[in-house]
């Protein structure tokens, strides 16, 4: 269920920061469609609180720097792991595709590092967004460390839709793609949640938490290229968590000889 009002409250942020400027009321009114009365509730509300100010004094509002200090509290209570933002730099500069790192949150992944890759066809991907955790590379990379009691928990509430030619669509087929990728030492996605979309994916345990780290791009450049890039995750993990890591600390993860990934 949606709550008009908070989604009002983040859409006037992403319109603020699409528009890199101040907005008056009648502005604000008319690119919503919302009523005079409305739009005004929310602006005196947001500047009452100090979340808005009126830079110029006519009546144009921009938020805050509150914003920043806040999001800046929230981050710094639960970082992403520094070792994990290493790995992620490390394999952004060495494949040159848009890396993710993602954590579990309810039915989804949730992106909390992003770094984009620098080719002009690649996986737009940003921090904060949801992806299914049970269709997605990310996802089952993250599920294979958990429980069984903890991941039936989680796949019995799925409903299960079509989104690409790869997704699975019943609890038995995710649980297949979730043994392969643990074979195989790494979890793939092709067009499994994103249409033309492919990805490599591994679990990280760090921090008491299970993270995935993605490797993600374009099906057609990604497809016959994931065998060399899952050999490149493996080896990064191996510099920055040790050559022993993916063997101790990820539960039945196939961990081949390097040159044979």
């Amino acid at each position: 269920m949606t709550v008009r009002q908070v989604q009002n409250v983040l859409d006037l942020l992403e319109f603020f920061a699409e528009r890199g400027k101040p907005a008056s009321l009648a502005e604000v009114s008319q690119h919503f469609g919302w009523p005079r009365s409305s739009t005004f509730n929310v602006l005196s509300t947001l500047s009452g609180r100090g979340f808005l100010f009126e830079p110029e004094g006519r009546g144009r509002f921009y938020p805050t720097p509150r914003w920043l200090s806040l999001s800046q509290a929230i981050s710094a209570s639960e970082p992403v792991p520094e070792p994990l933002l290493r790995l992620a730099r490390d394999l952004a500069a060495r494949t040159d595709e848009t890396i993710c790192v993602g954590a579990a949150s309810g039915m989804s992944v949730v992106f909390l590092e992003v770094i984009q890759s620098s080719q002009r066809v690649r996986y737009a991907a940003e921090v904060g967004q949801r992806i299914p955790i049970h269709a997605t590379a990310s996802g089952q990379a993250i599920m294979s460390q958990w429980g069984e009691a903890q991941r039936n928990a989680v796949l019995r509430k799925v409903v299960f839709e079509r989104y690409g030619s790869g997704t699975p669509m019943s609890i038995e087929a995710v649980e297949d793609q979730m043994r392969a990728g643990l074979h195989r030492g790494w979890f793939r996605s092709a067009s499994n949640y994103s249409v033309d979309l492919g990805g490599i994916s591994v679990p990280i345990a760090a921090s008491g938490r299970v993270y995935a780290v993605t490797v993600a791009g374009p099906l057609n450049r990604i497809e016959n290229a994931m065998f060399r890039i899952a050999g490149e995750v493996h080896e990064a993990i191996a510099r920055h968590f040790g050559p022993s890591y993916l063997k101790t600390e990820i539960g039945n993860l196939t961990t081949p000889p390097l040159d044979r990934i």
